[in-house]
């Protein structure tokens, strides 16, 4: 292994960034900038069963050190992902990729990660658990520890590839939910997904975002996105990919010693497309700045 290299539930990666999903489409959007298989790997744009055109505009607001997106989960739906998007990506990245689930019901889960399961350019599935359950009153799935388990053990059950669950961080107490989805089978969590949050256009006196709130994201979550990758890492043994805010080398280099065995970044490539082949590029230096000889010797370095 090279200094880089990581193992994420057993596939090993040349490298710990990831692009976050929602983030970086399908991979070859960014492949006109740079070759992304300089990745570790990505996770692709949320993949729904059925199309989704998303929520209404104005869905993007800036923020003093981020962004609130309410996007909607805005995806072709899983048949055209099958038959369009894949053959696309594997045209301009060669390696495993991470696909991101998400449902609003336990059936569309298993739906879509039944329908992805046979597509070998898959290596983890990420369950993205914080959509509204339909069948329970609304409630986000990850924010209640038997639905997060609930959907853990069904979709553990359609797979065999490693199944990561992303957590939310509008809990109480996100170990509540990691410990959760771990007795139920997930094979790693990621974490954090954006907090929710609200910006009031002061010219018209109403919400800025058409969907009222929508999800945090950039500088301003790092630490508490630092803070949840470290309390769980020291809640559960199962690999923990960390995310929120990071920007830098130096931020996943935190992460990692909080943690996280892989990091992923979101809000930064909407900012610069390069920004995740600029942090691989800088993790080198960074790692001699500060003594570190191999990336995979630090993971949870700094947990007491």
């Amino acid at each position: 292994m090279g200094r880089l290299n990581v193992t994420l539930c057993g596939i090993e990666l040349d490298n710990p960034v990831i692009p976050a999903s929602g983030t970086f489409g399908f991979g070859y959007e960014f492949a006109d900038y740079y070759d992304i298989n300089e990745l570790g790997t990505f996770s692709f744009k949320g993949t729904t069963a059925l199309p989704r055109f998303g929520n209404p505009t104005p869905r993007i607001a800036e923020t003093p050190s981020g962004m609130l997106n309410a996007v909607g989960l805005q995806n072709p739906g899983v048949d055209r992902v099958i038959a369009e998007e894949l053959p696309k990506m594997k045209r301009v990245f060669s390696k495993p990729v991470m696909t991101n689930v998400s449902g609003f019901s336990v059936g569309e889960y298993v739906e879509v990660v039944e329908k992805l399961d046979g597509e070998e350019a898959v290596g983890w599935f990420e369950v993205n658990i914080s959509c509204p359950n339909v069948h329970g009153g609304g409630m986000s799935f990850g924010t209640d520890p038997k639905a997060a388990a609930e959907v853990t053990r069904a979709v553990r059950k359609a797979t065999k590839k490693p199944i990561i669950l992303k957590l939310s961080p509008n809990v109480t107490d996100v170990t509540e939910i990691a410990r959760a989805v771990e007795s139920a089978g997930a094979d790693g969590v990621s974490l954090i997904n954006t907090l929710l949050g609200m910006r009031i256009d002061l010219a018209r006196k109403r919400p800025l975002l058409a969907n009222t709130t929508g999800g945090l994201s950039g500088p301003a979550v790092f630490p508490v996105a630092l803070r949840m990758v470290y309390q769980t890492a020291k809640a559960v043994k199962i690999p923990v990919v960390g995310m929120g805010g990071v920007g830098r080398a130096e931020d996943v280099i935190e992460m990692m010693l909080a943690g996280a065995t892989a990091v992923e970044v979101g809000a930064a490539n909407l900012v610069d497309p390069y920004a995740c082949r600029d942090i691989i590029r800088d993790l080198p230096g960074v790692m001699d700045k500060y003594g570190i000889e191999n990336l995979q010797d630090i993971i949870g370095g700094a947990i007491q």
